[in-house]
């Protein structure tokens, strides 16, 4: 077919049988009444699943969520689980305990992912509501660092430390 008889096609518009098959069909008024389901306002036009309320879930509180993220980080045996498990706990609008942060860095360590356990500091960083939050987490895993050998990132690079 050239292109000059395409264009005829198109500019004569659609006619009764051109792409009829693919087009749905819109119920007349008279066939209306004999289909339940398509009555205005109807709950059958929609999905029939159950909607599940959210009243019988559980609040978590702070040591429950301590204690199961510590339990994460003890079972991380690769560097996709360490980062998926940090992401998952610096989501939630709080800062992980020390304890939390402790056994995170102990992962780092053993799966060998040493950017990583930089970068917790990071996130502890941006998470705190102040300076003087973040010196008490580093005094509290002082021995840590020092013992994994974790240098921070203002260390790193002095001159970007604000």
């Amino acid at each position: 077919m050239s292109s000059m008889s395409l264009l005829r096609i198109a500019s004569r518009g659609t006619s009764k049988s051109f792409f009829r098959a693919n087009r749905p069909v819109a119920p007349t008024r008279s066939s209306v009444s004999f289909i339940p389901g398509l009555v205005a306002g109807s709950s059958l036009n929609f999905s029939t699943t159950v909607s599940r309320k959210s009243a019988a879930h559980h609040e978590e509180t702070f040591e429950e969520f301590t204690a199961r993220y510590e339990g994460e980080f003890e079972k991380v045996q690769d560097v996709f689980e360490l980062q998926r498990n940090l992401n998952n706990a610096f989501a939630y609008d709080l800062v992980p305990s020390p304890s939390v942060v402790e056994a995170a860095l102990k992962a780092a360590r053993r799966v060998n992912d040493y950017p990583t356990a930089v970068r917790i500091f990071e996130g502890i960083k941006a998470k705190v509501e102040n300076k003087d939050q973040y010196q008490q987490y580093l005094e509290e895993l002082k021995t840590l660092r020092e013992e994994l050998g974790v240098v921070l990132k203002e260390d790193l690079y002095p001159e970007e430390a604000k």
